[in-house]
């Protein structure tokens, strides 16, 4: 498809559709940040444990790479409609399990992980189906492509602005145990208002198929390892996640528990940082086809170290919070580009299949990170373990101006081989 020639034709505007889709997908974000910030409160308050915190950390993270490999075929043979409610639902069901379990017949730590892992199992085949929605919902309602992945991008941040403050707040009034309840009820919102909203139309990205699971799933792992630009925005965030993944999951309750001893302080920095993604977001909506795409993209992550350089220091709490809201404004835009990215140079029928991969090894670092990181903390100090993560991320900060394939970033490419190498016929 194409999306400017289709954008110019004379049906009318058709917004709901998007809207809903946006909406469903800013209540569930804003339930899994309460999540982020109960959960490994949780952990600490009844383990007293940073390197428990890092486990569970580590089961969080860990479905993201098993479900982005194998769960994309699966978004695209039983379509993107169907793949997002079932992750909502089932992925609430998991989080309800967590306190249902502490409150009745009791809840071991084994069994916390299980269901930690069980909820993240259907986190990217659910993300990847609303962002495949995204590219015909932005015809429908007759909407920039750029500007549609901005706002989708950006409820992520505004759920981080809204989500940690208000987590904070709940966690002493009701305990950590019973806002997850709340982020359960979340999912099952979502899940029923995308129910009717999407049209059945667009439910799917194609027919039934005669061709074998292991064939599809080939076919997307082909495409990504022939784009370079692809491969190596995908690698390289494997590389960063490392690293960036640990500071809510790790560094900063154990930072926040050990220098406050307060879940709100640590909903404020969580916020900080939403507030300033989400004004970066906004800049890349408002002129992100404008904006000099590696430039842009490198700048994120050369000044987001700052927030691990921040936490090796004892300055004020307004200065650190000032430091996570700057890390937020220059990275905000990262996301909705490489989304674009990515609908420019995948083609409907992968779709699925290529954005699930690509988010697969994006995160097959992350739980690694999250559970040294924990390790790292007790073994030798929190300080310690920070100031090493910084020069680390630093230094891939910098490595990215020698990226060749980051210069093919400028502008809509044409597919390197045909499409018919990597799409299976029926």
């Amino acid at each position: 498809m194409n999306l400017e020639t289709t954008m110019t034709d004379t049906s009318p505007a058709r917004r709901a559709p998007l809207l809903a889709l946006l909406s469903a997908n800013t209540i569930s974000l804003v339930g899994s940040t309460l999540t982020m910030i109960a959960l490994p409160w949780f952990v600490l308050q009844t383990t007293g444990s940073a390197a428990k915190t890092g486990l569970a950390g580590f089961f969080l993270f860990l479905p993201a790479f098993i479900a982005g490999i194998f769960g994309g075929t699966l978004v695209d043979r039983f379509g993107y409609k169907r793949v997002s409610i079932a992750a909502d639902i089932i992925s609430g069901l998991a989080i309800a399990l967590i306190p249902l379990f502490y409150y009745t017949i009791g809840l071991a730590f084994w069994q916390l992980l299980a269901l930690v892992f069980l909820a993240g199992l259907l986190e990217i085949p659910g993300l990847t189906a609303r962002r495949s929605l995204l590219p015909e919902l932005a015809v429908m309602a007759r909407v920039r492509l750029e500007r549609v992945n901005a706002s989708f991008e950006a409820i992520q941040h505004l759920a981080l602005l809204l989500g940690p403050p208000i987590a904070g707040i709940l966690i002493v009034w009701l305990g950590a145990s019973n806002v997850l309840w709340i982020d359960a009820a979340t999912f099952v919102a979502s899940a029923l208002i995308v129910a009717p909203a999407i049209p059945a139309s667009l439910a799917a990205a194609k027919q039934a198929t005669t061709s074998r699971y292991r064939d599809e799933l080939r076919a997307g792992l082909r495409f990504l390892r022939h784009d370079r630009l692809l491969l190596s925005l995908a690698v390289c965030l494997a590389i960063t996640n490392f690293f960036g993944n640990t500071l809510f999951a790790v560094l900063l309750p154990v930072y926040v528990k050990q220098t406050f001893d307060s879940p709100t302080v640590l909903g404020l920095m969580a916020s900080s940082y939403g507030a300033g993604a989400l004004v970066g977001a906004m800049i890349f909506g408002a002129i992100g086809h404008r904006l000099p795409r590696r430039a842009t993209w490198i700048a994120a992550f050369t000044v987001s170290p700052l927030l691990f350089w921040a936490l090796t220091t004892s300055l004020p709490l307004p200065v650190v919070l000032a430091a996570i809201a700057l890390v937020g404004v220059v990275g905000g835009p990262t996301n909705p580009l490489l989304v674009t990215i990515r609908h420019e140079r995948i083609p409907k029928e992968l779709r699925g299949r290529v954005f699930s991969t690509f988010s697969a090894i994006a995160q097959v670092a992350a739980p690694l990170g999250v559970l040294c990181a924990g390790g790292l903390v007790e073994a030798i100090g929190l300080r310690t373990t920070v100031l090493i993560l910084a020069v680390c991320a630093q230094t891939v900060g910098f490595a990215m101006f020698f990226v060749p394939a980051f210069h093919a970033m400028g502008a809509s490419a044409p597919l390197a081989v045909p499409r018919s190498e990597f799409v299976e016929s029926s």
